[in-house]
């Protein structure tokens, strides 16, 4: 489970941005009726779903890629060569490309806590560190600091935890995380994180390979049919075979972490789905089923599979082909769920409601005039009722993160009037 998220210069984010999933202290009517909103982990109380907010260009979406990207270092990074220069972007201006970025995470795995961090540029790791409590009390696993001299041995500084870490140290370049290689070279701890990132933060809804969806589809088959039925599709039925071609290396591009259902699919497997009206006749799911369809077949296999192990899922404009209803339903699947996590952009007005969500759990991306985003959430405004309409008051530019819009009749004859 996710805590919290800190991001420096990455993208449009400028100055440090922080994602709170630790729940604040509601008293409100509303807030006491969505209990199902809150994981209590640790006597600690932890939002199930954040919605982030914002106009196009705000930066919101920039929020999500720049997770993705930084996740992916934790488990990509032990194949980096010499060569290898980091697919992102610092902020431009003000000098700040020429500033380190930084990545915080405090997280829970195998109910105990985490606090990992690391900073970087564009061509090599700057610092990291990771700590954790395994009995209630923070205890240093490593730290790591490039700039503090020459060898590993001033560089670096360990706790107890770590068997030989120094065997690691001198196996790690400066283009490489240490959790990273520890991983790799079989230390538990760094194991336990690793397979944190790499297995339960799922970055984006189409987060399987060939064989993956095969198997969940069939471990799921029957749930994946009633989630579709509840969401108003009429497909009754699906059949997933994987085709006896060469296979493909099948990767996410590090910048945006995002596969295509193309990607995943074509050349790789062939899914028929059978509708109720005709049961016997087949349908070629990517060429016969809707953009929608596509799309909700596989954000429901996805979001099965991450509920019922407790994962966290990324996801940008969730409302991208899909139905408010749909949308409404995703929400509901995750309220009902016992410890997994969303995180996700959306333009949709609608949930901005708090009989729906905490004011905790509504956050607005917002671009400064320096270009910059910014990330604040509705409990940030304390003189906001619970009895006030959020929608309306968003809409009308409350909170900023709306576009400004000149759309005069003046202004717009302007465009094709020169």
């Amino acid at each position: 489970m996710v805590l919290e998220i800190r991001i420096a210069n990455l993208f449009s984010i400028k100055d440090e941005i922080t994602l709170d999933f630790r729940a604040a202290t509601i008293k409100s009517a509303n807030a006491k009726a969505l209990a199902d909103n809150i994981i209590t982990e640790n006597d600690t109380s932890i939002l199930k779903t954040i919605a982030i907010y914002g106009a196009n260009a705000s930066g919101k979406s920039n929020i999500i890629k720049a997770i993705r990207f930084c996740n992916a270092m934790v488990f990509e990074s032990h194949k980096h060569n010499e060569n290898t220069v980091y697919n992102f972007q610092p902020f431009k201006f003000d000098g700040y490309d020429k500033k380190p970025s930084n990545y915080f995470i405090r997280f829970i795995s195998a109910g105990i806590e985490y606090e990992y961090s690391f900073s970087f540029t564009r061509f090599k790791i700057l610092t990291e560190s990771l700590y954790y409590y395994p009995k209630g009390r923070i205890t240093k696993v490593f730290t790591r600091d490039e700039r503090r001299g020459k060898t590993k041995k001033e560089k670096y500084s360990f706790g107890s935890r770590i068997k030989r870490p120094m065997d690691v140290a001198e196996n790690t370049s400066e283009k490489t995380l240490y959790i990273s290689r520890a991983s790799q070279m079989d230390r538990e701890i760094a194991k336990e994180v690793f397979t944190y990132f790499h297995s339960r933060f799922i970055l984006q809804y189409v987060g399987f390979g060939v064989s993956a969806i095969e198997t969940l589809s069939n471990q799921n088959k029957q749930q994946l049919i009633e989630a579709l039925k509840i969401a108003d599709s009429d497909i009754v039925d699906v059949k997933i075979k994987v085709l006896k071609k060469p296979a493909k290396n099948i990767s996410a591009n590090l910048t945006s972490m995002t596969l295509t259902v193309e990607d995943v699919v074509q050349d790789h497997l062939q899914i028929k789905t059978y509708h109720k009206a005709s049961p016997d006749i087949a349908f070629d799911f990517i060429t016969e089923e809707s953009q929608g369809t596509i799309k909700l077949f596989f954000i429901m296999l996805t979001i099965l599979d991450v509920v019922k192990k407790n994962k966290v899922l990324l996801i940008d404009e969730i409302e991208d082909s899909l139905h408010p209803m749909i949308i409404e339903y995703i929400f509901n699947i995750f309220r009902s769920g016992k410890k997994a996590q969303l995180i996700c952009t959306t333009h949709n007005t609608k949930f901005l409601d708090l009989k729906m969500f905490r004011k905790d759990q509504i956050f607005f991306a917002n671009k400064k005039e320096d270009g910059s985003t910014d990330l604040y959430s509705l409990y940030d405004y304390s003189d906001f009722r619970d009895t006030m309409d959020v929608e309306k008051a968003y809409l009308q530019g409350r909170f900023d993160a709306v576009p400004l819009i000149n759309d005069s009749q003046v202004k717009l004859k302007t465009l094709f009037n020169g």
